[in-house]
């Protein structure tokens, strides 16, 4: 485990080490306008008058235009260090949902497709509108990704719900999607996590023999 800032460390690891990347990076989201992304994450992802639970962390008040630029210069780094054929999974919102493949295309990969995470019915109901009960994992891969991989069939729509004794950071993934999701690195491989935050990817990485 490396703690700096990934834009310098990534520099430092020796190319073509992973086998898989699965990140969930700072989204930029939140607020309709450029003075209220730039609040903190607790005044923009929480509701207001809750105590705040988790620490703020840092990189989540670009505008558009910064947010595409740091992404691609993240993304070409990371593929640097990646194998050919290493699948690459990256954390977003609707918000961000075209940026984020557009970033992944500027940066020289092929985009394959969009998973959804189902949070369930229980995230914040609205009268009269849908529910945002969902985020998306944007996939694609270094290069060719041979259908003769060791790794299983995942699905397209997992549903899992956020548990409060589960979330660690204030943005965490459940422990048991961050499980399924980890199965599309080939047996035995290394899966790079650029943002891992309370460490969840790395913990179900080693639980299912990853390193």
């Amino acid at each position: 485990m490396i703690h700096g800032d990934a834009l310098t460390a990534l520099p430092t690891l020796p190319g073509g080490g992973f086998d898989a990347l699965i990140t969930d990076p700072p989204y930029a989201s939140g607020g309709a306008h450029a003075s209220s992304r730039r609040e903190a994450p607790q005044v923009k992802y929480m509701q207001r008058g809750k105590e705040h639970l988790h620490a703020d962390f840092i990189g989540d008040e670009r505008d558009q235009r910064s947010h595409l630029a740091w992404m691609r210069l993240r993304l070409a780094e990371c593929s640097r260090v990646l194998k050919d054929g290493a699948p690459v999974l990256l954390f977003t919102d609707w918000r961000q949902l075209p940026l984020t493949t557009d970033a992944l295309q500027c940066a020289g990969f092929p985009w394959r497709g969009v998973a959804v995470w189902d949070e369930t019915e229980g995230v914040r109901p609205q009268l009269g509108r849908f529910r945002n009960q969902a985020e998306y994992v944007v996939w694609d891969s270094e290069g060719n990704m041979p259908l003769g991989r060791r790794a299983p069939v995942l699905p397209g729509v997992i549903r899992e719900a956020v548990r409060k004794a589960d979330k660690h950071p204030m943005t965490g993934k459940p422990t048991d999607l961050m499980r399924h999701l980890v199965r599309i690195c080939e047996e035995g491989g290394r899966i790079l996590d650029p943002f891992a935050g309370s460490g969840t990817t790395l913990v179900d990485a080693h639980a299912e023999g990853y390193g």
